[in-house]
């Protein structure tokens, strides 16, 4: 299959967008070639689609459940309890209505973690988007719950070959203080022999700090290298809490860290240290958490408000510019993921958005960039390719009303249980 988009915006000029297959092959102008759909691209702009690199997506069921509560309490009391009653069509309807909440916000990648496994990765074949896929790995220190766990990812870890290559299988030890230490020991192993991530939470919050001292005698960063999970493939989200000989940890074992603004801010988690972490080299990609503590997964208003909460934090407007921003939910996220996306180029994977210029966010045209960080609003995103197959075409989505009210009755039967 080939599709060809004519007279699109690429950077400063107007170009043809040429897509072979599911890659990119030619961008230049007057592009002439008999291909099995054109696209219109006129007063549209086109740009890389956006890499979520931190959420648990079924959560959308819970989204407006639980607000406004301390981490602990919010966990504990109110998600937890209810993510006992959950079943895998469950989990599958409600990853099928994020994929949907995704696309049509411009979002073709994400990093999950979340009970039913086969529930969110049917999902995501359905939905013709990517992901790296984790089960959720917590065994309370618990000899028994831990020999389950691991049987789980290994079975899972070879199961994963019936699906396609949108769908990557990632090892996801939930943080410190629910994975024992002979866990996150087995999940470094296995992620080695096997290249795979391993997704985790990490220095979220003050009183995580405080246990793990109390606990181990050191740090969350420094007892993690200390039993050897820092490394390439490891996916740390939030990062908050760190000082400066966990951070130096962090750069020399090239760790890939994962900003969430919006989660950070609702659940007064704290200000994530980004120019600390920048200066020493740490590679850094944007995420939204999940819809339980955002409260949605569209990345353009993550970028806003990750750029803005820095200016705030670090007393200076210039801090972490719109161009630096999008580059954490596109091509730095494509780095952290090992991905061929995440930037506009020939030969990489046909993943893109095309941009409506004319739509009210984004008028006067001064700074496409600037205007997509700091004004848009998901409505911009007319058009969604993923794996060089169009999932939206000027907002439409063909089973959108379907996903929606599965969704809706997913979430009202849960709650009722």
């Amino acid at each position: 299959m080939s599709l060809l988009i004519k007279d699109v915006l690429v950077g400063q000029s107007v170009e043809d967008i040429l897509i072979e297959g599911n890659r990119i092959q030619q961008i230049s102008t007057g592009i002439q070639v008999d291909a099995d759909e054109v696209l219109d691209g006129s007063g549209k702009a086109a740009i890389p689609s956006f890499i979520n690199g931190h959420t648990h997506a079924a959560m959308v069921l819970l989204r407006g459940h639980a607000d406004d509560m301390p981490l602990d309490e919010w966990l504990n009391n109110k998600i937890w309890p209810i993510e006992s009653h959950l079943t895998e069509e469950d989990v599958y309807w409600a990853t099928r209505f994020a994929c949907l909440e995704m696309v049509k916000s411009g979002t073709t990648f994400f990093n999950d973690m979340y009970w039913y496994y086969h529930g969110v990765a049917r999902a995501v074949e359905d939905a013709g988007i990517r992901s790296a896929v984790s089960a959720v790995f917590i065994d309370l220190f618990d000899e028994g719950k831990a020999a389950e766990q691991i049987e789980l990812n290994q079975r899972l870890f070879d199961e994963t070959s019936q699906y396609s290559s949108r769908v990557h299988f990632a090892l996801g030890p939930h943080a410190i203080y629910t994975v024992s230490t002979r866990s996150l020991e087995w999940a470094r192993s296995f992620a080695e022999e096997h290249n795979v991530f391993i997704h985790t939470h990490l220095s979220e919050t003050r009183s995580e700090v405080d246990e793990c001292q109390q606990r181990f005698k050191k740090r969350p960063v420094e007892y993690l290298h200390d039993i050897g999970l820092l490394g390439p493939n490891l996916i740390a989200a939030h990062v908050i809490w760190v000082n400066d000989r966990e951070i130096e940890l962090l750069k020399e074992h090239q760790v890939q860290v994962i900003y969430n603004p919006t989660s950070n801010m609702k659940l007064s988690a704290g200000i994530f240290p980004y120019e600390r972490l920048k200066k020493a080299g740490i590679n850094i990609a944007l995420g939204t958490d999940g819809c339980a503590s955002n409260n949605n997964l569209d990345m353009l208003e993550e970028m806003k408000f990750g750029a803005l909460l820095q200016k705030l934090g670090e007393e200076n407007p210039a801090a972490l510019p719109a161009a630096e921003v999008f580059q954490l939910a596109t091509s730095k996220a494509g780095s952290a993921f090992r991905l061929e996306a995440g930037e506009l180029r020939e030969g990489m994977l046909a993943d893109l958005l095309l941009i409506d210029l004319n739509e009210v966010h984004l008028i006067p045209h001064h700074d496409l960039l600037n205007n997509l960080v700091y004004s848009a609003q998901s409505s911009s995103v007319d058009t969604t390719i993923c794996d060089g197959k169009i999932l939206m075409k000027h907002r439409v989505i063909e089973d959108e009303e379907e996903v929606k009210q599965k969704a809706q009755e997913v979430a009202r039967d849960l709650l009722q249980r």
